[in-house]
């Protein structure tokens, strides 16, 4: 079971079904809202276990299929170019193998010398990544585009939407924007696009960060036609019959 607990200018309790996660919510005021999703596995939460704050400007982390090339100034012959393969492992020319997924750069480079310094003395390497995973974001819901895009600048929600086509006829004008803030827990942050394209609450227009996701919600009344037949309309107006 999933619980949804908004708190700032009243309180909102509700649920839906999503067994072993909860939902707790708090609007920082009465337009907008910021919600965070933790595992609960009914288990008290430790330290660990509490979202941390982001670092302001986090080092890129390896990933699979990325190509680096490995140089050593002062033994050229071990200079290799490697593909991290689909498990996270790189195989490397006289030292074996070595996870690297999900490290830094300077992580990598000081495995990289502990593997290697079974055959040289204080060996000096050098890492260079050739190609990696472009940041991108998504965009979901009632849009004309969906799908992912890449972050190649600095891009706003509304510039996401824009670039994903725009709404569709049937989109509400208050979507939300997910983000990861540490491993196991997510925000997420409701938007008034309608607002911030008349100039209101500007400041809500945030910046997309890599691996972000705006979903824009369907509204009601385009959900509800689905399952009315359009001529039952005509029962509920009483002139309808004059």
């Amino acid at each position: 079971m999933l619980r949804m607990r908004a708190i700032g200018i009243g309180l909102v309790i509700m649920s839906m079904s999503w067994p072993g996660v909860v939902l707790a919510a708090q609007a920082k005021s009465a337009d907008s809202s910021a919600i965070v999703a933790t595992p609960n596995d009914g288990s008290p939460q430790s330290a660990d276990d509490r979202p941390v704050l982001q670092q302001r400007n986090p080092r890129y982390r390896i990933m699979r299929d990325d190509v680096l090339m490995i140089s050593f100034p002062l033994v050229p012959e071990l200079n290799q170019k490697l593909t991290v393969q689909p498990d996270g492992y790189i195989n490397l020319q006289g030292a074996g193998s070595i996870y690297v997924q999900e490290m830094t750069v300077p992580e990598l480079v000081d495995s990289l010398k502990k593997a290697y310094s079974e055959i040289l003395h204080n060996p000096v390497i050098d890492v260079d990544l050739l190609d990696f995973q472009k940041p991108f974001f998504f965009v979901s819901g009632q849009v004309n585009k969906p799908g992912q895009y890449d972050l190649r600048s600095e891009t706003t929600v509304s510039e996401a939407i824009a670039m994903a086509g725009g709404l569709a006829p049937s989109a509400k004008t208050q979507i939300f924007l997910y983000h990861r803030i540490s491993p196991g827990w997510m925000e997420v942050r409701k938007v008034k696009l309608k607002d911030i394209l008349n100039g209101k609450h500007v400041n809500e227009d945030s910046d997309m960060q890599p691996g972000d996701m705006v979903f824009v919600p369907e509204k009601f009344i385009s959900n509800f036609r689905k399952y009315v037949p359009y001529s039952f309309g005509m029962y509920l107006n009483p002139t309808a019959f004059f």
